[in-house]
């Protein structure tokens, strides 16, 4: 047998070689291993996207859902409106009110809107309901101001100023100083041309109700007119500040508006006398009663008894002297009670109005 003798020279070189080998083997493993698990990681991380992805469209789905609900619901209140509106104020259909009141008449507004569609187009049912629900409101705000305007014109066929009411009633105000805490931003132009619009149709439309316009009692003829006259007692020259109604002794005196009685008692050459005061510095006077049917501070009505009929006071027979004041001037009380058809027909809508309002309240 022959032996090979290796020397330590080549031992050496061989066993390096074995492991550079290994090493190499065992870094292309671990490289392999940990690629692997680097690949696991991602399908992993991916899937969780996915999953998310996934939970953020159903989201969404329902988000889209619900604003398709509300919309739905917001259309069929504000076909509601509309049709109250139909209901009330006639059908607008003819002035083809859509054409120019569909959408806002500000350019800013109009891309705010387009902005809107654009960056959320789930929103656009809403958007489009704005725009209704503007419309609507300055229809509605045309209707009121008709409303309004007819009030005006019968305060005026009393021989009264509806801006000098409102002047008066500007002065007569007050009452805490409560911060307004919501959103200004939130109310439109139309909404606010509504608020304004709806407060001087109530202003007018109350103080038509203060006027004086029910008959003080139910005598059909006058013996006194007002202004100048001769007195009955002397024959002179004599200013007379009301109307003299004659009658039974004791017949109903009645309150020509609504109002708040501020006098009851007796007043030189008036006799027994009644007063009313009826808001808008308006006042009644029933004078030379026989009796009385109302007390200080107590609401009465038109039509509500104030007193009985009777002679009292500087007085030639049971009759009643019936006067109106206006900011403590007397006025021909005349236009009043000889108001126009259409004009009492206004009184009453108002009256049935404001009644409808007491009752849900």
């Amino acid at each position: 047998m022959k032996f090979v003798r290796i020397s330590r020279r080549a031992q050496l070189a061989a066993i390096g070689v074995a492991s550079v080998a290994l090493l190499g083997w065992g870094g292309m493993t671990l490289s392999m291993l940990a690629g692997s698990a680097s690949v696991a990681q991602e399908r992993a991380a991916l899937a969780q996207q996915g999953r998310s992805v996934a939970t953020a469209a159903t989201k969404v789905e329902g988000y889209r859902k619900s604003v398709e609900d509300l919309a739905q619901d917001l259309e069929a209140r504000q076909d509601f409106m509309d049709d109250l509106y139909k209901t009330h104020f006639g059908d607008q259909s003819d002035k083809a009110p859509g054409s120019d009141m569909a959408a806002p008449t500000k350019a800013d507004k109009s891309d705010a809107l387009t902005a809107k569609i654009s960056l959320a187009p789930e929103a656009a049912p809403l958007v489009r309901l704005e725009a209704r629900q503007r419309q609507f409101a300055t229809l509605l705000t045309a209707a009121v101001e008709r409303r309004a305007d007819k009030a005006a014109a019968a305060i005026r066929s009393f021989g009264l100023n509806p801006d000098n009411l409102a002047r008066t009633a500007a002065r007569a105000q007050g009452g805490p100083f409560v911060p307004w805490k919501g959103d200004k931003g939130a109310l439109t132009d139309e909404l606010e041309n509504l608020a304004d619009a709806m407060s001087r149709m109530e202003f007018l439309e109350r103080s038509l109700l203060t006027i004086p316009s029910g008959q003080p009692t139910a005598a059909p003829m006058l013996t006194s007119s007002y202004g100048y006259r001769r007195d009955p007692f002397n024959g002179h020259a004599a200013f007379h500040a009301g109307l003299d109604f004659p009658g039974r002794y004791g017949q109903p005196i009645t309150a020509a508006a609504d109002g708040k009685v501020s006098y009851v008692g007796q007043r030189q050459g008036y006799g027994n006398v009644v007063e009313v005061e009826h808001g808008n510095g308006i006042m009644t006077r029933y004078a030379h009663l026989s009796g009385f049917a109302a007390q200080v501070r107590q609401r009465v009505a038109r039509g509500d008894t104030v007193g009985r009929m009777g002679s009292t006071g500087r007085s030639t027979g049971t009759h009643l002297h019936f006067e109106v004041r206006l900011n403590g001037q007397a006025v021909n009380p005349r236009p009043f009670l000889e108001a126009r058809k259409d004009v009492l027909q206004i009184q009453q809508i108002a009256t049935a109005r404001f009644a409808d309002v007491r009752d849900r309240s």
